[in-house]
């Protein structure tokens, strides 16, 4: 009991503290989705929630704890009609927007756009060991592991890699930190906000950027312009993201989006958003 309510004073110390302050721009927030987006389903208004599943330092004294929730809603549905896919005609698509952060009962508001989605197999896959299946049963200290969007994670001396160069840090546990990298294709930019802070990037890699295991899906707005917070997500046939599937998120200023105009459609099969993020 007593272990119970030293806890309990602890995530009030650090929701006071959290709440005290505004969580920076530029910060990344890597979530489950626990609410399934299905656009034939959606209704506008609906709750949608998302798990944080890495701690996330935000200073020397806070940090946003494994396990608070992201809650949102969805904005605007455009169901899917009998003739979605067919060349010419538009499919479905689903506007959602995350605006507070719960830890306990307290609720801090947050603006967010989206650099990287990712499937629910994709993120299964992600936390697999890549070793032959008989070193399977050793301890996760000897795993390595492969991230979302490619980089290789050494558990045991703690290093996230790429093309031979060392990009992130990571632990026993497979919690990994890093500078975010813009993407090879500069679609996604690294630091933003001059935020150049190790980020908590969870099963993403530095440079992960776009959709990732989904055969039918583009984003066509992230968020970082306007309508700024307003994450879109289109199909030809019908938008599905199931929950399981892991979002990365970025803290945006509501009053400092950029004009360089809004990211617009691109497949999954070159992930990537139009508009750094």
């Amino acid at each position: 009991m007593r272990g119970l309510k030293v806890l309990a004073a602890g995530l009030l110390l650090v929701a006071s503290a959290l709440m005290a302050q505004e969580i920076p721009a530029g910060t990344v927030i890597p979530v489950m989705l626990q609410t399934t987006l299905d656009a034939r389903k959606a209704k506008v208004g609906q709750k949608i929630e998302a798990q944080v599943m890495q701690d996330i330092p935000l200073s020397s004294q806070t940090r946003i704890r494994t396990g608070a929730k992201l809650v949102g809603h969805v904005v605007k549905v455009t169901r899917p009609s009998a003739a979605s896919g067919l060349p010419g005609l538009r499919g479905s698509r689903i506007a959602i927007s995350f605006d507070r952060l719960m830890i306990g009962r307290d609720e801090i508001p947050v603006t967010t756009s989206l650099r990287s989605l990712a499937s629910m197999m994709e993120v299964f896959e992600a936390q697999l060991p890549t070793n032959a299946i008989d070193d399977y049963g050793t301890t996760p200290a000897d795993w390595v592991t492969v991230q979302i969007g490619g980089d290789v994670v050494y558990r045991g001396n703690g290093t996230v890699m790429t093309d031979g160069q060392v990009v992130g840090k990571s632990t026993i546990g497979g919690a990994v930190t890093a500078k975010l990298i813009a993407s090879r294709d500069r679609v996604c930019r690294g630091a933003a906000a001059d935020n150049d802070r190790e980020q908590a990037l969870w099963l993403f890699s530095p440079s992960a950027c776009g959709p990732y295991g989904f055969a039918d899906l583009k984003v066509v707005h992230a968020g970082r312009q306007d309508p700024v917070g307003q994450i879109i997500l289109a199909a030809d046939k019908n938008v599905h993201v199931p929950g399981g599937s892991g979002l990365l998120l970025r803290v945006t200023s509501a009053s400092g989006h950029s004009s360089t105009g809004s990211p617009s459609g691109v497949s999954s099969a070159r992930p990537a958003l139009r508009g750094p993020s």
